[in-house]
């Protein structure tokens, strides 16, 4: 596989991102693109979390599934958790059943709660300058930087879990805190999606 693929219409776009219809609409729609509000970062992150060891088309496919669990990743509800949705959440088919990381999620939310500026603040503090240029090729794409490693370390500090530095420079290229699209890809990044 190259880097970049040319589709039907002629459009230029990062390889990975022509591989399903799935992922061609959540690369040219969503990944990459400025994201903020407290919320929705939060559901990111949380997708991040749950993905860690997936498929990332297994998570955007149960995508729907997860956002009827959590309360459409309303911080403040899912804050409010307790032992009797951990054990609905367990039961769900619909989306990852995984104790440890639903535990997290309702953590991260009682943890973003506690931030004096929110979630959004936080998380964007530590988004790097843009770069010059975009990559050429995937290999020139971290899989982690010192900002990551920073936010991780910041989180982890607040009380927040599976939020290791990997995870949140993953966090960071589907937010568009960083632009991980190639060179020639047609995606614009620079624009809120």
């Amino acid at each position: 596989m190259t880097d970049l693929v040319i589709d039907a219409h002629g459009l230029s776009r990062c390889a990975w991102g022509a591989s399903t219809p799935d992922y061609a609409a959540y690369h040219d729609g969503e990944w990459g693109r400025p994201l903020r509000g407290d919320d929705a970062l939060y559901e990111r992150m949380t997708l991040e979390a749950f993905q860690s060891g997936l498929s990332w088309l297994t998570i955007l496919r149960k995508r729907p599934a997860f956002r009827l669990a959590f309360d459409e990743f309303r911080i403040e509800a899912v804050a409010g958790y307790g032992e009797a949705d951990v054990t609905r959440l367990l039961a769900d088919a619909g989306i990852v059943r995984n104790r440890a990381k639903i535990e997290a999620t309702i953590a991260n939310a009682r943890a973003a709660l506690d931030l004096p500026d929110g979630l959004s603040a936080l998380l964007w503090s530590f988004a790097p300058p843009p770069r010059a240029a975009r990559p050429e090729t995937f290999t020139q794409v971290p899989a982690l930087t010192p900002e990551s490693t920073a936010m991780a370390k910041a989180l982890k500090k607040r009380g927040f879990r599976f939020v290791g530095p990997t995870t949140s420079y993953a966090l960071m290229q589907a937010t568009g805190m960083v632009d991980d699209h190639l060179v020639g890809c047609h995606v614009s990044a620079a624009e809120p999606a």
